[in-house]
Parts: C-alpha cells; structure tokens; sequence
C-alpha cells in the first residue's frame, strides 16, 4: 500500500500532521478487513469509529483552544483520501461530522462578520465543540432533499417560529450516518406568512437523535459506498429552541457562497478511493495480494503500460487535488475557484477510469468480491452525482467561469431549474468586521 512520502512532499506536511496520516495506514489494514463485510451487509463502519474516536480523529477542524488538533481544510482533506485507501464509506461518513465541524470552525472566523455577528456565534459553535471533544458525539449532516441541488432553491424543508423556539417539518435524503450519529445538522429555511420562501432565512440548527417527530425510515442497499447508511430522514414537528442553532440566523447564507472550498470535501474519499485502486494493481501484478498466491504477472506488456497509464492519470489529478485544498480559503479568486472545480471533477471522473481500468488490468479473477477490487469500483461510481458538486455541475460551472465576464453571469445560458445559485460570482469586498 502507497504512502503519504509517495504523492506529497513531506517538507510542505506538518509533522502534527503527518503524525496523523500515518496514524491512518497503521489502522488503514483494519479498515480494509473490515470493509468486506461492511460492504456486504451495508452496515454502517462502527468499529472504525471507534478507532477514529480513540485517537482523537473525530475533531481534527476544531480549534486547538476547544481541544481539537485544529487542521486547516487541506489538512483534513489529506487525511479523508487516507482513510479512503482503506474504506470508502468510512471516509465518506467520516467527512459528514467533520464538515459540521468545518462549519462551525470556518464560517466563524469569515472575514467579513461583524463584531456582533460573532459575539451570537461564539457560545453556540462552543457548545458542539464541546458535544465533539468530551461527548464524543458523532454529527450528520444530512442536506439533500431528492429531486433538486441543495443549493439552487431554498432548502424545502422548513422551520416556523414558534413559543420558545421553532418547530421543522421537512425530509431529508441520502442522511448518511443516520440512526448511528448523535446529532443532525439541519439546514432548513424559516418560513413567514405572505412570503414565498428565501435563501436569506436559510437556518441550521442541531436535532438529537432522539428528538420527538424525528425518524429514520427506508431501505439502504445501493449499488456502493454501502456502509454509509444513508436512509432517509423524516422531520415531523420537531421542536428546536435557541440552543440549538448551529449559528445565528443568516450566517450560513452569508458565509457559505463565499467559501466554496468547503462543498468539496467529498473529493478526499474518492482521492483515497483512486488511489486504492492503483494500489491493488501494483500489487496484485506483483504477487502481493494478502491471501492470494504469489505470482508474479508484470511479465505482461500490456499489464506494465497499462500501470503505468494508470499512473499517468492519478498523479496529475492528486496534484491539482492538492493544491486546490491547500490553498483554499474565504474570498477566493476566480483562479482558485476554477482549480477547485477542475479538481473536483477530475477526482471523481478519475476514480472511476483507474477503478476500470484496474478491472481490466488484472482480469477477471480480481473481480471475484472477496477482493476489494469488486467493491472499490462500484464505490468509485458513486462520486460523480454526489451534490452540490456533481460532475455536471462542474462542467457547467467551469465553462460559464471561463467564456463569460463575471457580470454576465446571470444572463448566460443554462437549464431554467439548474444549479446557478451555488456558483461562485466573484470576489467580494470584505466590509471592516466592525461594521
């Protein structure tokens, strides 16, 4: 199996870092194990959790003041692809509680929020830090609802105010994590009478999961990444109070367009995933297989180019991929969004190419499911129509940022229910945060 020294320069990795990443590989042959039978039941990753949870992994985004290791996002990032290697769907439901995590840490220090904004933020992101590193809580964060991008309309399910707090009616789909996490993040729109639903009154608040009016229901038995246990989420008149807002009202509007980075994070799975499929080659071509019998097959041309195409495809894209997360930040440039794109996109057309072209490498005794092969090309499908990052939307995205002026934006053309709002419009002047 690759290393960290393999694809990344070790002098630009703190070693607080790659600490952690080499933490990973030493678990990483657990996770591997293990995945099988995750896979084959589609039962969510529980004693990897408890791995993660045991080396302090669950809170790597937190601040170090609120006890976290205090990871930028590429940090991280690195650190999700490793996991990948191993299991895709623990890496996949790994990043929905970190992302939690992420926002709370990231959207907190944008630039542009007031003095006050940030005095209404700090006690309510204290509190799940809090719930993270002494609870060990375990956070979902659960945003698609079927049928549309999250982020090109107002969230459909919806909060109105009532005595004492707000009660959410809505459905959420793809709810990884659920009935296994501690608590929900629910991104929900607060809704008033005589007034057609807003992005503005967008709101998030934290839901127990034993809420009264909170279930979980349907069947989980997709095509890959199983193990996520992302069954459906019914919200039937929860009721939620002030305390559990994840962060005041309109800041998840206000921030969120303009760090865009932090809607990529699903590429380090499918990094991991790319990279585990070139690992299985190598070493399956090389008689090195755990439980397999040593022969040696690199006396095939056609098995050594083909490597070495493979390769060719995985290097260039973890280079984009890497430098795209670790110069992401708040208040981008156009140059910088269009490198996060192309990352995210190429990432998850690369996973499946390397995936099939492994497949067809090997032959047909690497497809037999005792061997992870089978199942790291059907989790590799998986990336490319995940939102709000779909590849789709990614090719769109990319050609309007190109062959369009940023104030032409608007008018250029595109499906009239399409996924335009998440776009990035430009740089921002960022206001003096006391104003």
């Amino acid at each position: 199996m690759s290393t960290p020294a393999d694809y990344y320069d070790l002098n630009r990795v703190r070693p607080e870092v790659l600490a952690v990443l080499n933490r990973i590989n030493d678990l990483g042959p657990k996770f591997a194990e293990r995945a099988f039978g995750i896979d084959q039941d589609a039962s969510f990753p529980v004693e990897n959790y408890k791995d993660l949870a045991a080396e302090g992994f669950m809170t790597l985004t937190v601040p170090t003041e609120y006890g976290g290791h205090g990871f930028s996002l590429g940090e991280y990032a690195m650190v999700g692809a490793e996991i990948g290697k191993y299991c895709g769907a623990t890496a996949l439901t790994f990043n929905m509680h970190n992302s939690t995590m992420m926002w709370a840490r990231f959207m907190y220090e944008m630039p542009h929020l007031t003095d006050a904004d940030r005095a209404a933020f700090a006690p309510l992101r204290e509190r799940q830090f809090r719930r993270a590193v002494t609870e060990q809580g375990i956070y979902s964060q659960p945003i698609s609802e079927a049928g549309q991008n999250w982020t090109s309309k107002p969230a459909q399910t919806q909060c109105r105010k009532v005595d004492g707090g707000w009660m959410i009616n809505g459905f959420k789909k793809f709810a990884s994590l659920a009935g296994y996490c501690d608590y929900y993040s629910i991104v929900c729109t607060e809704v008033f009478e005589g007034q057609e639903p807003r992005h503005e009154d967008t709101m998030n608040f934290i839901v127990h999961k034993g809420a009264p009016g909170l279930s979980v229901q349907g069947d989980w038995d997709p095509l890959g990444m199983r193990g996520t246990n992302s069954r459906d989420l019914v919200l039937k008149d929860v009721f939620v109070s002030e305390d559990d807002l994840m962060m005041p009202p309109g800041i998840f509007i206000k921030t969120l367009p303009n760090y865009p980075h932090v809607m990529a994070t699903l590429s380090p799975t499918y990094m991991g995933v790319a990279q585990s499929a070139y690992d299985f080659t190598v070493a399956y071509l090389r008689g090195k297989v755990p439980g397999m019998p040593p022969i040696d097959r690199r006396m095939f041309t056609t098995k050594r180019l083909a490597v070495s195409k493979m390769y060719a495809r995985l290097a260039p894209v973890r280079a984009l991929w890497w430098q795209a997360f670790t110069e992401a930040d708040a208040f981008p440039s156009q140059a910088q969004v269009l490198r996060m794109y192309a990352a995210q996109y190429n990432v998850m057309e690369a996973a499946q190419e390397i995936a099939a072209l492994a497949i067809r490498t090997c032959g047909g005794q690497a497809m037999l499911k005792d061997l992870p092969l089978e199942r790291i090309y059907r989790d590799s499908r998986c990336g490319a129509l995940m939102l709000p990052y779909t590849s789709e939307i990614m090719e769109d995205y990319m050609s309007v940022l190109t062959l369009y002026d940023l104030d032409e934006l608007d008018d250029a053309p595109g499906d009239e229910f399409g996924a335009r709002t998440s776009l990035w419009r430009g740089p921002e002047d960022i206001p003096l945060a006391a104003e």
